[in-house]
């Protein structure tokens, strides 16, 4: 059995991001400033005000990448030392889900993976992006495999960082330890992050609560629905990953357009961390033809 601190486990809980693991620390990340040219607002859907940012310019022939952030994340904590680097030669929407950073959450309506995939594909429409590249990262990989699912012609080109698709993909002592997730054990960076950015902060303990429950009601994707996943998929996961590295070859097998990438000496909350070796991969992933991607 592997012992852990509290807030190591807390983060493999809500499956959140890098922290306190070792990372490469070489990509600049996000500032207090807003970043030069970057455009946000809220988008009015599905009953939500969901939060956004658009960073970097629109390049004819390279669709946007939206990026979908972790359980407890908001766009900083998931993606501030990467989505710089990713901007630079390509347009990229970043938004926080129901209840997370900027977007608040709605009373009486759960966090769930299915309804997250739904309102990804309606703010891509309300911002008139008829096809996107998806990049998610934990929770948000998740997601980014529910959209390509349920809205395929939203899709062109996937990344799924550290995600699920199997409840036997991360090993059975996480799922015990759900039983009793606690927002005193939540790491103290995401809950400041929430604090600082959130429109209603008193609303801190209910948002971990709902994550919480979402992990622990998570259902199986049919290996059918998987198989059925047309977009071309690099599937990328650490090698001490709270996702088994078996599960990412379980993942990659079943895809029809599939890559694997295994990032060495990389625990969960270290993936996001690792921009030397993320952006280009990324980058050329989705720099490909489609054909002959993948197998």
């Amino acid at each position: 059995m592997r012992t852990m601190t509290a807030s190591v486990l807390a983060k493999l809980i809500l499956l959140a991001p890098p922290g306190t693991a070792a990372e490469d620390t070489g990509a600049p990340g996000f500032t207090e400033e807003t970043p030069p040219g970057m455009q946000s607002g809220y988008a009015p859907v599905n009953g939500l005000r969901i939060y956004y940012e658009i960073h970097g310019t629109a390049r004819d022939g390279h669709p946007p990448l939206a990026l979908l952030h972790g359980g407890g994340d908001t766009i900083q904590t998931s993606f501030g030392k990467i989505l710089p680097l990713l901007a630079r030669g390509r347009q990229v929407i970043a938004f926080e889900q129901q209840g997370y950073g900027h977007t608040a959450d709605v009373a009486g309506r759960p966090f769930g993976f299915e309804q997250s995939a739904d309102d990804t594909a309606a703010l891509l429409e309300h911002l008139h992006v008829g096809q996107a590249d998806l990049f998610g990262f934990s929770n948000g990989g998740t997601i980014a495999l529910q959209v390509a699912i349920r809205h395929p012609k939203v899709v062109r080109r996937l990344v799924v960082a550290s995600g699920l698709f199997r409840r036997s993909g991360a090993d059975a002592w996480l799922w015990a330890a759900m039983a009793n997730a606690q927002l005193e054990n939540m790491p103290k960076e995401l809950q400041e992050e929430y604090l600082k950015v959130a429109p209603h902060p008193e609303n801190l303990r209910s948002s971990h609560d709902k994550a919480a429950q979402r992990m622990r009601a998570f259902k199986d994707i049919p290996d059918a629905a998987i198989r059925g996943i047309a977009a071309p998929t690099l599937v990328v996961v650490g090698d001490s990953d709270v996702v088994r590295p078996e599960h990412a070859v379980e993942l990659f097998r079943l895809l029809p357009r599939g890559r694997l990438a295994v990032l060495p000496g990389t625990d969960h909350m270290a993936v996001m961390g690792r921009a030397g070796w993320l952006v280009p991969m990324v980058e050329e992933w989705l720099g490909m033809a489609d054909e002959g991607a993948g197998r």
